[in-house]
C-alpha cells in the first residue's frame, strides 16, 4: 500500500512517541531492595538449553503484560510453564533507561530486538512487545486504571474486592507516584484545567472525569519496572520461564466427555529444534500471546471460520467464525508544535478525561529527534499531544499471511473512522485542543513574529481554522491518523471466549490478553492487562481449592 509524506510523518511522530515512554521520570516508592531485584531469572532458560518436563499443570504462551502477573499467580500452588518468544531484558539498556531513547525503534525487527513493528493494511505504523514483560518493556509507562463502562461491558463478571486486590498486588510492586511535575507536564495540568476539562483530581490511579496525574512503571532514576518484575512473586520451585521459545500451534485430542481438550503445545527454540509439552489434568493451556498473537495462533491451530481454514488446507478443529475479528485501535489524531523552549521534561505524567469526550495526553520530544532531521533548532523543543477517541465504533479483521509460520506476522485492518461516529469523535478532539491552545498557560510555547504578534509553530497539520466545518475535520483527523499502540479485539468475550475467558467448546484452553477486549480499558491499557493476568490466576485457584 502506498503510504503518503503526511502518514511518514505521523509515522515518524508516532515512533517518536513510543520512544519518549522511557524517559518518564518519577519518585519511586518501592522498597529499595526491589529496584534491583531478578529473582525470575533464577527459573528463567534459554529454550536451546532447556528440557522440559512431560507434563505441567499449565502452559502459558507468552510472557508478556498479562502473562507474567498470570504465572506467577498459578505458580502458588501449580507447576507452571510460561514459554516466551522474546528474550530477556535485564541487561538491556536501550530498554532499561531512558538515556538510550530511540536505540529500541533503531533496531526493531532484529532478531532478538524487544519491540516487533508492523504495519496495518491502511499503512499506520504500529508496534508491540517481543521480550519478557511483554509490551510493557516499551511504552509509556502511564498506568491508570481501568474506567467504569470497561468493567460493564466486557463480559466479565468482575468481583469488585477481587479486582482491587489484584490492582494493588502490582502497584506494591511496581508502580511510583511523582513528588512533582516539571515543567512542560505541569503546563500541560494548568491548560487541561483553563480549557474546561475540569474537576482537578490530584494525583489517583483511578480513572476519573477531568485532570489527573497518573502512576508510572518507570522510579525516579528513569529505571522502568515492567510486568516481567511481577514474576518475582512466583514460588520459584514451581515455574519454569523459557525465552526464545515460539509456540507454533495448540496440540488437542478428542474425548467423549469432554469433546475437543487441548492438551499441550509444540514449540522452537532458536536453532529451530521443535520440542511437545502436554498438560496434566485438570489443568490448561492458557493463550496470552496478545491482540496479534493469539488469533493467529488459534487460526494456525485449527480453530476459526471453517471456510476460511479450509482454503488455507489448515486442518479445522473448531469452527468459529468470530476469531481474528472485531479488531479495534484507538485512533489518535494531534498535533505537533515546535516551542521555543529547550530541554522540556519527557514523559506522560498527566491525562485529560473529557466527559462524553476523548482523552488527552502529550509528551515533549527529547532534543535529538533522528526520525525529525534536522528540523529541530537549537534552543526549540517539540510537543506532541493528542486525543485517544474513546470506544471507536470501526473495527476491522486479522488473517494470516502465513498458514504455517508464526513468525510471519498476520495482516490486521483496523478500517480507522470507517464509522461516521469515529469522525465525530474526533471533532471532540479538535474542540478541546483548540481550546487547549487557546489558554494562558500555553502562551509561553509560541513564537513572536517580527509584526509584535505571537503563535504556535506546528510540524505536519495544524488544527483546522473552523472548528464547525465538518469536511475540515474530517480531512485533519484522516491526515493525522496515527496510534496509541491500545489494539485490542480477536477473541472477544461472548463470541470467541466465554466469561470464565474458556475458548467455547474445547475444554482446557483459555485466552488471557488484550485479544479478548472490546474496548480499551481507561486511559491506557496496561494496567488492567497485569491486573487480569493475576485476577484470573486467583479465580482459577480458588476454583480449584476453594476451601
Amino acid at each position: 500500500m502506498m503510504i503518503t509524506k503526511p502518514q511518514l510523518l505521523q509515522a515518524a511522530l508516532s515512533f517518536l512517541i513510543l520512544c519518549m515512554e522511557l524517559q518518564l521520570k518519577v519518585v519511586c516508592f518501592l522498597q529499595p531492595d526491589s529496584l534491583l531485584d531478578e529473582t525470575y531469572l533464577e527459573f528463567t532458560n534459554e529454550a536451546t538449553d532447556f528440557s522440559p518436563a512431560k507434563e505441567y499443570d499449565y502452559i502459558i504462551v507468552g510472557g508478556g503484560t498479562a502473562g507474567c502477573p498470570l504465572a506467577a499467580t498459578l505458580s502458588e500452588k501449580y507447576s507452571v510453564l510460561l514459554l516466551e518468544r522474546g528474550g530477556v531484558a535485564n541487561l538491556d539498556p536501550n530498554v532499561l533507561y531512558e538515556d538510550n531513547l530511540f536505540n529500541p525503534l533503531l533496531t526493531a525487527n532484529n532478531n532478538d530486538s524487544p519491540a516487533q513493528t508492523f504495519t496495518s493494511e491502511e499503512g499506520v505504523l504500529n508496534a508491540r512487545g517481543r521480550v519478557l514483560g511483554g509490551s510493557s518493556m516499551i511504552n509509556f509507562g502511564f498506568y491508570s486504571r481501568a474506567d467504569d463502562y470497561f468493567y460493564k461491558n466486557s463480559g466479565i463478571e468482575w468481583n469488585t474486592s477481587g479486582v482491587k486486590s489484584a490492582y494493588e498486588w502490582v502497584e506494591d510492586s511496581i508502580v511510583t507516584r511523582p513528588n512533582h511535575l516539571g515543567r512542560w507536564q505541569t503546563s500541560m495540568l494548568n491548560a487541561l484545567l483553563q480549557s474546561g476539562v475540569d474537576p482537578a483530581n490530584g494525583f489517583t490511579l483511578n480513572h476519573v472525569e477531568g485532570t489527573k496525574i497518573s502512576g508510572s512503571t518507570f522510579d525516579d532514576s528513569g529505571r522502568r519496572h515492567g510486568s516481567v518484575e511481577l514474576l518475582n512473586k512466583a514460588k520459584p520451585g514451581n515455574l519454569k520461564v523459557v525465552v526464545h521459545a515460539t509456540v507454533d500451534r495448540v496440540i488437542f485430542s478428542t474425548s467423549k466427555s469432554l469433546g475437543i481438550v487441548a492438551n499441550g503445545v509444540r514449540y522452537h527454540d532458536s536453532e529451530g529444534i521443535y520440542h511437545e509439552v502436554h498438560v496434566r489434568k485438570p489443568g490448561e493451556v492458557i493463550l496470552s500471546a496478545g491482540a496479534l498473537g493469539s488469533p493467529q495462533l488459534l487460526l494456525i491451530s485449527g480453530i476459526g471460520p471453517l471456510s476460511y481454514l479450509s482454503s488455507l488446507k489448515i486442518p479445522v478443529v473448531r469452527d468459529n467464525p468470530y476469531i481474528g475479528k472485531f479488531m479495534v485501535d484507538n485512533p489518535r489524531p494531534g498535533i505537533n508544535i515546535l516551542v521555543p523552549v529547550a530541554s522540556l521534561d519527557v514523559g506522560a505524567r498527566v491525562v485529560g478525561i473529557v466527559k462524553n469526550g476523548p482523552y488527552i495526553e502529550s509528551s515533549a520530544a527529547p532534543r535529538q529527534v533522528p526520525f525529525l532531521g534536522s528540523i529541530i533548532p537549537l534552543n526549540s523543543s517539540v510537543l506532541v499531544i493528542g486525543g485517544k477517541i474513546i470506544g471507536p465504533k470501526s473495527s476491522g479483521s486479522l488473517q494470516l499471511i502465513s498458514p504455517s509460520d508464526v513468525n510471519v506476522s498476520p495482516s490486521v485492518r483496523f478500517n480507522y473512522y470507517s464509522h461516521t461516529n469515529d469522525i465525530i469523535e474526533c471533532g471532540k478532539v479538535v474542540e478541546v485542543l483548540r481550546d487547549f491552545l487557546g489558554t494562558q498557560a500555553m502562551e509561553e510555547y509560541k513564537f513572536s513574529d517580527i509584526s509584535g504578534g505571537r503563535d504556535f509553530r506546528y510540524i505536519g497539520p495544524s488544527l483546522p481554522e473552523d472548528p464547525s466545518h465538518l469536511k475540515s475535520n474530517e480531512a485533519f483527523c484522516r491526515e493525522t491518523l496515527s496510534t496509541f499502540w491500545h489494539f485490542h479485539g480477536g477473541c472477544l468475550v461472548g463470541k470467541v471466549v466465554d466469561s470464565d475467558l474458556k475458548v467455547i467448546g474445547v475444554d482446557s484452553l483459555r485466552v488471557i490478553d488484550a485479544s479478548i477486549f472490546s474496548s480499551s480499558p481507561g486511559t491506557n491499557p496496561q494496567a488492567t492487562l497485569m491486573m487480569l493476568g493475576r485476577y484470573i490466576g486467583v479465580k482459577i485457584l480458588n476454583e480449584r481449592a476453594p476451601n
